[in-house]
């Protein structure tokens, strides 16, 4: 029985003393195991998980274990439940929490700071001079601590955004990656009405950031890759123009679609010495590039130039400065559909049949999402 003393629960969302999770046996091994329902804290709720969406990122924690640890020499972390892009339904709420309700479908954001360090106190929370220390109060749910590939996570109240009625659970776990690519804009400055943003590579991030720069004004917006399929479906969430740059060069057919100047910012979403290259050159003077994607090796490229046209750059992690909640009002309000990155669907108990299709990319899968529980399956049918 779960009746953990000062947790608040309803017995119309009963919760079991135990729970089916997803674990981490060495690299590339998941097991599915009985772990104990956790227990929400102060300024906690325990969420039920109803859906979860497959990130590349949690490809990488199940080969090669959490980037907190592996940049800290500990060993690759056995037991631990991966997952971070899910949402459910509150189940139950730690002690004094009243900002929400038993019952209420929430999606999520991965970061909850420490709260007391520099970084935390400016809103960068996902910089949190305390990752990784979760006894400093710093949370990063499938990566720092348990995630979602479970039936049930803790989640701080911070983390927590409202799903309407009208969004099904799939579309509700994409606002993670909505934030993501708000995020990266948000950093860029935000004003982007009537600027030109260019997008380098159609993957999830950058298929939505093509969608939320539309969303937010900017003209043109332009997609550049090698998938003619994904470049097809950024068409689609907004691209003005799209560019395969096997066939085309995107630097180029930039400046001619900026009366050769270049555009005023660049979001790249590839993470490759080529495609940031192409970033940097194509560029105006004064504009901004945001570096969204994680490059594999360590990458030689045009410092001068940067310097020279006072090009600025930032680098992104993960979904600050509150963008989730920005990017579910444009989700909610159909500015655009992010359903259009979400091709297969899952449930739970067939997770590695879903990471072998995210991992190989099956049938050209761009967004794979797992579901926990055929109630939710029905609810998001009937919703559509």
């Amino acid at each position: 029985m779960y009746s953990p003393i000062d947790v608040k629960t309803s017995a119309d969302i009963p919760v079991p003393a135990q729970m089916k999770a997803w674990v981490l046996g060495g690299p590339d091994e998941l097991f599915l195991r009985d772990k104990p329902t956790p227990v929400p804290r102060r300024a906690e709720v325990l969420v039920r998980i109803d859906a979860v969406a497959i990130c590349a990122t949690d490809l990488e924690i199940i080969h090669k274990g959490s980037p907190a640890r592996i940049q800290g020499g500990l060993p690759f972390n056995k037991n631990f439940t991966p997952g971070h892009e899910y949402m459910g339904t509150v189940a139950a709420l730690g002690p004094e929490v009243d900002e929400f309700r038993i019952g209420e479908r929430v999606s999520v954001e991965i970061h909850a700071g420490c709260g007391q360090c520099k970084r935390c106190r400016q809103g960068m929370y996902t910089s949190c001079l305390n990752y990784g220390k979760p006894e400093k109060g710093h949370r990063a749910n499938g990566f720092t601590t348990d995630g979602g590939f479970a039936e049930y996570a803790v989640n701080h109240i911070n983390t927590l955004v409202r799903v309407p009625d009208s969004m099904t659970d799939p579309e509700a776990t994409l606002v993670v990656t909505a934030g993501t690519s708000m995020y990266g804009l948000t950093e860029l400055g935000g004003l982007v009405a009537g600027e030109s943003v260019v997008v380098i590579g159609p993957g999830p991030i950058g298929l939505l950031a093509v969608a939320v720069a539309k969303a937010l004004g900017a003209s043109p917006v332009i997609l550049t890759g090698t998938r003619d399929k994904r470049l097809a479906i950024g068409k689609e969430l907004g691209a003005d123009r799209v560019v395969n740059i096997a066939q085309e060069d995107p630097v180029e057919i930039v400046k001619q679609l900026t009366g050769g100047i270049g555009a005023d910012y660049v979001i790249e979403c590839a993470g490759t010495e080529q495609t940031i290259a192409q970033a940097i050159h194509m560029t105006n003077r004064g504009g901004k590039i945001c570096l969204a994607a994680f490059p594999h090796e360590p990458v030689t490229t045009d410092i001068a130039h940067l310097v020279r046209n006072n090009i600025y750059v930032f680098g992104i992690r993960g979904e600050g400065r509150s963008a989730t909640h920005r990017a579910m009002e444009l989700m909610a309000e159909k500015r655009f559909d992010a359903t259009r990155i979400h091709t297969h669907t899952f449930p739970l108990a067939d997770l590695p049949t879903a990471l072998r299709y995210a991992r190989e990319r099956v049938e050209d899968a761009i967004k794979v999402v797992v579901t926990n529980r055929e109630a939710s399956m029905m609810a998001s049918a009937a919703a559509e």
